[in-house]
């Protein structure tokens, strides 16, 4: 009953198999392997275009603040929603990657940023006014920091109003196979074709050991030699890129990627069953593999005490994760412990 994270879970099987391949002979250094150029076909397939860089690292917040420092300089601001993972967990990464760049919190429902309030604050916004720190990029995360989704027509039209006020549209996309396989869209049309320059394409979460991938889409390729000298002076150009490289690859041949997403997003749901079976109020609807439920503090702490692991959630509510890894066993395991807690 460890609901406390996908990133307790295991690395997927064939992502050992995959590492275990490459750990043999010589490779070039520093992202020059033979598995990158099979990573860039993969990806090329997943995202149904050739107009893209890339580069691979091992952490989500590396990702974002690499991502996201080569589009705003020092002295300019990222949009982005109050309880976005960039603002909440990253302990001020981006701020540090940029040099100084600051992080402007939007509210929004269910950690999605309002649009209003984003259209509104560029309408303000005078650029030509030199005493306030102008914005350089948005930041949308999918899915969000509540478990909710933005689809392509709702990522399209902040883009829309982004572009026109010169902003980069960042898309952190730690769940992005999550909202994937909850909107039913393409990797490309949740992406680029919806208007986003830079994404960070998060693995680790569905499966993989440790991988994410930064991928600039279209004119934000004139930012890649940018983000691999920023890589460097940073330490996220591991020598051995080789087993980052494995892993991506393990991870989107096939579409495994998506299908271990639709597995956690399935035991998701049914969790969400079992607590609407036991009338417990959910905080959010379930869009992903995330179900934030209100429980009562007695039943909160029998449920650790039973052993379930979760984890306590701002506003009021507990976070239970589902993963590649949750099996039927451990959805039953909790049903019968909330049985068993309703008994007492």
């Amino acid at each position: 009953m460890n609901f406390g994270s996908d990133t307790t879970a295991p690395a997927h099987p064939l992502v050992l198999e995959a590492l275990a391949r490459v750990n043999s002979g010589a490779e070039p250094s520093y992202g020059d392997d033979s598995g990158a150029v099979r990573v860039r076909a993969l990806l090329a397939r997943t995202f149904e275009t050739d107009d893209f860089d890339f580069w691979l690292v091992a952490s989500g917040t590396a990702a974002n603040a690499l991502a996201l420092s080569c589009f705003c300089p020092p002295h300019a601001s990222i949009l982005c929603h109050h309880e976005a993972h960039i603002q909440m967990d990253e302990r001020g990464a981006p701020e540090f990657f940029t040099g100084g760049g600051r992080l402007h919190l939007l509210p929004g429902e269910g950690a999605k940023i309002d649009f209003k309030a984003f259209k509104d604050y560029l309408d303000y916004f005078d650029p030509q006014f030199v005493h306030a720190t102008p914005p350089a990029a948005v930041s949308l995360t999918n899915l969000t920091e509540c478990g909710m989704s933005y689809t392509p027509d709702e990522i399209a039209r902040f883009a829309q109003r982004a572009r026109a006020a010169s902003l980069a549209v960042h898309l952190d996309g730690a769940r992005l196979g999550n909202a994937l396989v909850r909107t039913g869209a393409s990797p490309a049309e949740m992406t680029w074709k919806a208007g986003v320059d830079v994404l960070s394409l998060g693995l680790t979460k569905t499966g993989a050991m440790g991988c994410e991938i930064i991928v600039l889409f279209g004119k934000a390729r004139e930012r890649f030699q940018e983000l691999r000298i920023r890589a460097k002076r940073a330490g996220h150009m591991p020598a051995k890129m080789r087993y980052l490289s494995a892993q991506a690859e393990a991870m989107l041949d096939g579409g495994i990627w998506l299908e271990l997403a639709a597995h956690a997003n399935r035991k998701a749901g049914e969790l969400a069953v079992v607590f609407a079976d036991r009338g417990l109020e959910l905080a959010w609807p379930v869009e992903g593999n995330e179900v934030f439920v209100f429980l009562p503090e007695y039943d909160e702490n029998i449920l650790k005490e039973d052993g379930a692991r979760f984890y306590a959630w701002p506003g009021g509510s507990s976070r239970f994760v589902c993963s590649w890894a949750t099996t039927d066993a451990d959805i039953a395991a909790l049903r019968a412990a909330l049985s068993q807690l309703k008994r007492r």
